[in-house]
Formats: structure tokens, C-alpha cells, sequence
């Protein structure tokens, strides 16, 4: 269950970015990210009915509900508008650097002290990184600097995001927790999409479609799902995995189904950006080699009881 989640995330996350784009167009970015949400929920609904699971309405739930709802609502917001001025890889890139800003939060919110040296030269390399794609972005037509703005907005409230809902959120059912979460993610959307006019687009092509309804279906109810799982119980090591995996297979993915451009500054930009992430979490991942998928101190203590 462990290994199929983990690989499910990996494949979720990787072709989301593209996703993202093709579900816009022709239709605007706020009726695509809006009938995602409201796709994804009612059907998330559904299957917590079937599973015959409660919400839970105690004050830590309400703040985990809380500050997942904010952060989907902000980073999708951010990312679909973006996704309008840069390749769907580049995305995927971007937010490999949510484990960065997560220990930088965690470490201010948190109290955590994780920040050694290493860490700190993995975080620099990120910054570099980031700097050699805003060069990038000013030479090339394809990539817009308000674009990569807008997506490192989205990525810092899903990291923010991500505190939160460790904090407030570790005990709660993972289903329940993406059902409490798309909520109020959906309730802002649809109040939003309503001030904007609650235009109906005259026709949504088929690919525009047929990537909403993937968005809805597989990464809002199962991919959400597996995120929340994955937080619960897989290790720190196997986690921090994915963000390495996911922007080289969406940099991939982009240039051969979407036609984007392979430039060398943005292959340059993304590997620094991954080493310095290599680096941060050297401890967990044990150097360059894979770990296996080892399940979280937490996650073993549930196991004993």
C-alpha cells in the first residue's frame, strides 16, 4: 500500500503541471480550477459516504480543514494563472522547492532546529538555482518572470500549507482530512468564480475536458488522498524523494506531449535547484541512494498498538 501510494504521487504530481495548462484552455483558468474543485469534492464526498467516515468538527480539525483549504485555494490559484506564462515543467521545477521554504516555516513556526550547514548550502544552491531561471525568464519568450512569480507565491502557501496541516492534521483520517480541506478550498473558488460574473464558457474542448475531469478525478480526490496519506506515514527520507523525481519527469513530459522548449538555462536552473535539494536532505535520503520506502516512527507506533 505504502510503495503503490508513494509511486501514485510520483506519476500524480509529474503530470499535473501539463494537466493544468490543457485544462484552460479555451475555457479561462478560473473555470477550469473551479470545476476541478467542485468535480473533486463531490466525488470525495461520495467516498467518504461510502466509507461511512464522519467529518470531524473539533477545533484541530477546523484548523487542519483551515489551513489546507487555504493553502490548495492559494497555490492552485497561483499556479493555474501562472501556468498561463510558463512551460508545465517549469511548475513541477518550482515546487520542488516547497521542502526548502517547509523547513525554513518549520523551522521559524515550528521551533524545529533542523537548519545545519548542509542544509543551508542546499538551500543557497536552490536560490541560485532559482536565480539562473529569472535569467532565463528575461530571454526566452516562453517563460515570463510574473509567471515564475506567481507559481513561487502558490508554492510558499502550500509549504505553509503543509505546516499547518502536520501540525493540526496528523491524526486525522486521510480522506476525511482532503474532504475537510476541498471544502473550503471549493466554497472560495465557486465564491470568487460567482463575483467574477459566474461565466459559463460557450464550449470546452476535448482536451480541455478530458484534463479537468483528470484533475478532478485523479489528482484532487486520489492524489490529494495520497499526499495526505504519504504525510502520515511514510519517513522523512522517502518523502523528500519525490520532489527530486517529479520536476525531471514534467520538464520531460512537457517538451515531448506539449512541445516546450528544452533550453539549457532551464536544465541548469532545475539541477541546481534539485542538488540543493539533494543536499537538504542528505540525512534523509542517505546520499544519492534510493531509500527503501520506510514507514514514519509514527506510523510504526500505530502498527504496534
Amino acid at each position: 500500500m505504502l510503495t503503490g501510494a508513494y509511486l501514485g504521487i510520483i506519476l500524480i504530481w509529474a503530470t499535473t503541471p501539463l494537466a493544468i495548462q490543457w485544462s484552460s484552455e479555451g475555457v479561462g483558468f478560473l473555470f477550469g480550477v473551479s470545476a476541478r474543485m467542485l468535480i473533486g469534492l463531490l466525488l470525495a464526498l461520495g467516498v467518504l459516504g461510502l466509507m461511512r467516515r464522519p467529518l470531524r468538527w473539533d477545533r484541530d480539525a477546523l484548523i487542519a480543514y483551515l489551513s489546507g483549504g487555504v493553502g490548495v485555494f492559494g497555490a492552485m490559484f497561483c499556479v493555474y494563472w501562472g501556468a498561463q506564462y510558463i512551460p508545465s515543467g517549469l511548475i513541477s521545477v518550482l515546487f520542488g522547492l516547497t521542502p526548502l521554504v517547509t523547513g525554513l516555516l518549520a523551522a521559524l513556526l515550528l521551533g524545529e532546529r533542523d537548519l545545519t550547514p548542509l542544509r543551508l548550502v542546499g538551500i543557497a544552491l536552490g536560490l541560485i538555482g532559482l536565480g539562473v531561471i529569472f535569467e532565463a525568464a528575461a530571454h526566452l519568450e516562453a517563460v515570463a518572470w510574473q509567471g515564475v512569480v506567481a507559481v513561487l507565491g502558490g508554492m510558499s502557501l502550500h509549504s505553509l500549507s503543509t505546516v499547518g496541516v502536520k501540525r493540526y492534521g496528523g491524526d486525522l483520517h486521510p480522506m476525511v482530512m482532503n474532504v475537510g480541506t476541498l471544502l473550503v478550498a471549493t466554497s472560495v473558488y465557486l465564491l470568487v468564480w460567482l463575483a467574477q460574473g459566474a461565466v459559463l464558457p460557450e464550449t470546452v474542448g476535448l482536451r480541455a475536458g478530458g484534463s479537468i475531469l483528470y484533475l478532478g478525478v485523479v489528482a484532487t480526490v486520489l492524489g490529494f488522498s495520497l499526499y495526505f496519506y504519504a504525510l502520515k506515514h511514510l519517513s522523512a527520507g522517502s518523502i523528500a524523494l519525490v520532489p527530486l523525481i517529479t520536476p525531471v519527469l514534467a520538464l520531460l513530459l512537457g517538451h515531448w506531449l506539449n512541445h516546450e522548449p528544452n533550453d539549457a538555462h532551464i536544465w541548469l536552473g532545475s539541477l541546481t535547484i534539485l542538488g540543493g535539494l539533494l543536499l537538504y536532505h542528505h540525512r534523509a535520503i542517505g546520499g544519492l541512494c534510493l531509500p527503501r520506502l520506510r514507514p514514519s516512527p509514527a506510523a510504526l507506533g500505530e502498527k504496534a498498538q
